[in-house]
């Protein structure tokens, strides 16, 4: 081999040496880094968790206020109507599942009717 060529092989060969602790040293950086942001999220997390089975509730102070709707009065009874028409249906339909339940409380369920066997074979 000629000298021109080792002393190019030599020369990349110091440069990748050094290059290596440069990224050796950034990767150990990198990890300490995302091992304290993984702490402080523990930390962070555990604290929140703390809270929250310490009973520790919200102020009313610390709630968003309820926004107002802005409605006609035509709009706004209207509304009402539709929910009491609503509450009435739902209620309705509770007091006859109930009734219906407290009727037949051991018969079976209404299946389909079982097939009729016809003496001309349709």
């Amino acid at each position: 081999m000629k000298p021109k060529n080792l002393k190019k092989k030599i020369q990349r060969l110091e440069k990748r040496l050094q290059e290596v602790p440069k990224k050796l040293a950034k990767l150990k950086q990198r990890l300490q880094a995302t091992e304290a942001a993984k702490a402080a999220k523990a930390k962070k997390k555990a604290a929140a968790k703390s809270l929250k089975a310490g009973g520790a509730k919200k102020t009313g102070a610390d709630k968003k206020p309820k926004k107002k709707l802005n409605l006609s009065p035509e709009r706004r009874a209207q509304l009402a109507a539709a929910m009491k028409a609503r509450w009435a249906a739902k209620r309705a339909a509770e007091a006859n599942a109930k009734s219906a339940s407290g009727d037949n409380q051991h018969a079976a369920p209404p299946g389909p009717p079982p097939p009729q066997n016809r003496p001309d074979g349709v």
